[in-house]
């Protein structure tokens, strides 16, 4: 899994979104690490599908997922909807819930098949 925070200079929020980010990851366990990308320009923007700063990326989706592209790209700042609240970046739960999809099911040993 691969996670980037894209973001553009001067843009107030993605600290806390990188810091709610790393913290979700240290307690999800997931011994990731987080790329952090400065676009500069507005053909570097749809070149990266950029949705806004902060943007989080895991393996090159976004967190909302591929719906989220129909907001439209560009150097602006994004808002993030949850539970009915707006944010300028996203929540500690929106960041579980999108790692979650990306984290791989369980495997299963010979001891968990055991034939009685």
């Amino acid at each position: 899994m691969k996670i980037g925070l894209l973001y553009f200079d001067g843009c107030p929020s993605y600290q806390q979104a990188l810091q709610n980010l790393e913290e979700v990851i240290a307690e999800e366990g997931l011994g990731v690490t987080v790329e952090l990308v400065r676009v500069n320009s507005a053909d570097e923007a749809r070149a990266r599908g950029f949705l806004g700063s902060p943007t989080i990326q895991i393996s090159g989706i976004d967190l909302e997922g591929p719906i989220a592209a129909g907001s439209g790209i560009g150097l602006g700042c994004r808002v993030y909807a949850y539970k009915g609240r707006l944010s300028a970046w996203p929540s500690k739960e929106q960041i579980r819930t999108a790692l979650s999809r990306w984290r791989p099911a369980p495997t299963s040993s010979a001891a968990d098949h055991q034939t009685i």
